[in-house]
């Protein structure tokens, strides 16, 4: 077998709504191969199938209940990180992410090296099928721009998370060995890729995301269906994380800004002590999500976030393994801050049961406790409102980030005031993380930058790709520290640690023949 053996085939999922507005989606049963490819309306079931696969279980050979797609990944980011604190073990469920105990398990389809190498080149080889067919579509040519834009987008997703998971960042590392890059549909028969190089990857995400935002531009595309679908507001949404992750600083900016010119706003002050929910893509901040409906719950709502963050559900996890705050970013949290009500403090008395809530948090709990539902929001308008904040500030425009920062926080804490911060990009105390960070009052700009995003954006971003970013490190173990694993032994510090690289599964090396082990293995 030459390529690597477990690439599934389309995903045909149909039923992915239900709503009056839902998703067109050609039933399984009634379309395949060519037939499924003859006209853009029958082939737009396969991207909708893609989205739904984004939040479904399956992707290993096991432990399901941690393998939810793109989400479980976002989740894994941010507990390998130093603001998110699993405070209990549970049923282990990520709690070996948080305690950097999984790169070891490669050697097998279950771990987390198997199932996201499997997830995301899965749907790089149906988004392949689809954008094979982009010449020979029927169709009106703003649905066929539509599909094929959307596909490009998606290709683009997946190698940039890729690129971020299995390799270091990308300035200063352009050169180490990136991942396997396939563009045309792929089979058992198909001869298996090399490595390549980390700049490789990013010349094909680079590319990918330009050819997505041509075809999705207005004047191109059919109008969007459902906030579900990438847009040309989305994609211009993904090609600012991919630019600020180059410091292509003014066009991340530039993609950035555009993707705020669509419908979307940032939460208001009474959104947030009104209660809004992070499980309900209603919101007009959403600009990348995904509705998830009672028949589609994954694993009957226990193998999906909520599960893993709503401690007061009574659920498999209730009060069970506990998803916190760290209490020194919480400490940094202005108490007039109305994302203070996101979590607790540190409270006096155990309850209930005895199970302590200290910093316990609240941000992400089910929208439907009783069918274990609720929406993902993948990405937010303050996302790119912050992306355009630190790009104005690497581009020494201070007064353009204070101002984007001033915004925001306006929403956020009355009387805000940065006038006493130093105009600066650099950062005075390695990313603001850890107890030697100064009063805010100190900061400099950039400092503060990043501690809001890290309060606006906690569990909804992983921290881990800032910190190699940034190449800041950080620590666990600070006095009065909350964290219930310090991750002793690996320097957390150095930043270029290699425990934030994880391995390449074996399955890749036993049915890719250009992939030596001996060579190809990414180092402990």
């Amino acid at each position: 077998m030459k390529l690597y053996k477990l690439l599934l085939a389309i995903f045909l999922v149909a039923g992915f709504l239900a709503c009056e507005d839902n998703l067109d989606t050609f039933p399984t049963d009634q379309a395949s191969g060519p037939e499924l490819f003859s006209d853009v309306d029958k082939a737009m079931s396969t991207i909708n199938g893609l989205y739904r696969a984004m939040f479904q279980t399956g992707w290993g050979g096991g432990w399901e209940h941690e393998q939810f797609g793109h989400v479980a990944l976002m989740h894994c980011g941010a507990l390998m990180a130093e603001d998110m604190v699993q405070n209990e073990q549970g049923s282990g469920w990520f709690y070996y992410d948080y305690k950097y105990q999984v790169k070891s398990d490669y050697t097998h389809t279950a771990g987390r090296p198997y199932s996201t190498w499997n997830f995301y080149y899965t749907l790089i080889t149906n988004a392949n099928s689809i954008l094979a067919s982009k010449e020979t579509l029927s169709g009106a040519p703003s649905k066929v721009n539509s599909l094929m834009g959307q596909a490009f987008a998606l290709r683009s997703f997946c190698y940039f998370n890729l690129a971020r998971f299995y390799q270091q960042t990308y300035v200063g590392n352009e050169n180490l060995p990136g991942v396997p890059i396939y563009t045309e549909p792929t089979t058992i028969a198909t001869e298996g890729k090399g490595r390549g190089t980390l700049a490789d990857v990013y010349i094909q995400v680079n590319a990918d995301i330009d050819s997505a935002l041509y075809r999705l531009h207005p004047d191109r595309a059919a109008e969007k269906v459902h906030i579900s679908n990438i847009d040309y507001y989305t994609a211009n949404g993904i090609k600012a994380q991919v630019m600020i992750e180059q410091e292509r600083w003014q066009e991340a900016y530039d993609a950035a800004a555009e993707a705020l010119t669509g419908s979307t706003s940032m939460l208001s002050e009474s959104d947030i002590s009104g209660g809004f929910a992070f499980n309900d893509i209603s919101s007009n901040s959403v600009l990348w999500g995904f509705e998830v409906i009672d028949d589609q719950v994954p694993g009957a709502g226990r193998a999906g976030i909520f599960g893993h963050m709503d401690a007061s559900a009574d659920d498999y996890y209730a009060f069970k393994s506990r998803v916190c705050i760290s209490n020194w970013l919480y400490d940094q949290v202005d108490n007039g801050d109305v994302r203070k009500s996101w979590w607790n403090g540190a409270l006096a008395e155990d309850e209930p049961s005895g199970t302590n809530l200290s910093y316990n948090q609240f941000k992400f709990q089910f929208g439907n406790v009783s069918t274990g539902a609720g929406d993902y929001i993948f990405m937010r308008h303050e996302e790119m409102m912050l992306i355009m904040a630190e790009a104005e500030c690497m581009l020494e425009r201070y007064a353009a980030a204070r101002q984007i920062l001033s915004d925001l926080m306006d929403e956020r804490l009355a009387g805000y005031d940065i006038s006493g911060l130093t105009d600066s990009k650099i950062l005075t105390t390695g990313d603001a993380n850890g107890p030697t960070t100064p009063s805010v009052g100190s900061l400099t700009l950039l400092d503060e930058i990043f501690l809001q995003k890290r309060i606006e954006l906690w569990g909804e971003h992983p921290r881990i790709y800032d910190v190699k970013r940034k190449k800041t490190g950080f620590t666990r173990d600070f006095a009065g520290s909350n964290h219930s694993n310090k991750i002793s032994g690996i320097d957390t510090e150095n930043p270029l640690c290699p425990d934030w690289v994880m391995s390449i599964p074996q399955a890749e090396f036993d049915g890719n023949e250009a992939m030596d082990q001996d060579k190809d293995q990414n180092p402990w």
